[in-house]
């Protein structure tokens, strides 16, 4: 059935003005179906109103749908008798890390989630060094969360869920707030759990970089899904994603633009490597 399953989801909310008269319905969400298996690593991606933010918090029922059905390991989200379960198999990282940090000291913080759970004390140690030495923040076990950089925080919240043991983690623009050494610090951190630790990945982004080591891509724009596929067959499409007013990594961009000048260049490329392969293809 896979790990993550919606089947006609829709979610609508009420929108209101300052008095809070009902003002009318938005529809954040709309008639989305779509499977994503464990071990995959799927990058949602869309401008900001997309629906790309609402879809992920339906993930780990933080929201519920208007209609439609949300599966997360064969259950329902809307069954309140599985929530907890639920919130266990996927666990969601958000995208300021102040507000999922609560400990003085960051094996403290790692270790609050375990405890909750009722883990024995001795495999709660065990969890915090795995999850720590998972994203690379071990040495930092005993600092201040408070005197850690961006991207630091974030894999220590990162780590936080890790400990809890989920099959699948669900980070809803999670390098957003950070500047460019500390989104590269999560996003390696993110793909080494998908590689060495086989967790399902659904990472929720506008930046085109951080997609293109994912498995399979979906393309939000309105609440709808309007584009799905893998990176390369996302990224052949440079027209379309501009309709969608979304970027395109500069080196796709690039080779788009060489391709339309007239060299036979592949469609997609996504790194500069690709490129320097393929212009040095056409050179011979």
């Amino acid at each position: 059935m896979g790990i993550i399953k919606t089947k006609d989801l829709i979610f609508e909310y009420i929108r209101r003005d300052e008095e809070g008269n009902v003002e009318g319905i938005t529809r954040a969400v709309d008639n989305v179906s779509l499977k994503i298996e464990q071990g995959d690593f799927v990058a949602v991606l869309g401008h900001n109103g997309s629906g790309k933010s609402t879809l992920a918090k339906h993930l780990n029922a933080i929201l519920y749908p208007t209609e439609g059905t949300v599966w997360v390991d064969g259950k329902d989200t809307s069954d309140d008798d599985k929530l907890w379960e639920i919130r266990q198999t996927a666990g969601m990282v958000f995208q300021n890390p102040d507000n999922q940090i609560i400990g003085q000291v960051v094996e403290e913080d790692v270790g609050f989630g375990p405890e909750n759970l009722g883990v024995p004390t001795k495999e709660i140690w065990e969890r915090v060094e795995e999850s720590l030495k998972a994203v690379g923040m071990y040495e930092f076990r005993k600092h201040s969360p408070n005197k850690l950089s961006g991207g630091q925080k974030q894999r220590v919240s990162i780590a936080g869920v890790i400990a809890m043991h989920p099959k699948c983690i669900v980070l809803d623009e999670p390098t957003a707030m950070l500047d460019p050494k500390g989104r590269k610090e999560v996003i390696r951190a993110v793909r080494a759990l998908n590689d060495v630790e086989r967790i399902t990945v659904i990472l929720i982004t506008h930046y085109m970089e951080e997609i293109i080591y994912a498995d399979k891509v979906f393309v939000m724009d309105n609440g709808t899904v309007a584009m799905e596929g893998t990176p390369r067959e996302i990224f052949s499409q440079v027209e379309k994603l501009k309709e969608l007013r979304l970027d395109v990594p500069q080196v796709t961009l690039l080779a788009h633009e060489l391709k339309q000048g007239g060299l036979d260049l592949p469609d997609g490329i996504l790194t500069k490597e690709e490129l320097v392969d393929a212009l040095m293809k056409l050179k011979k």
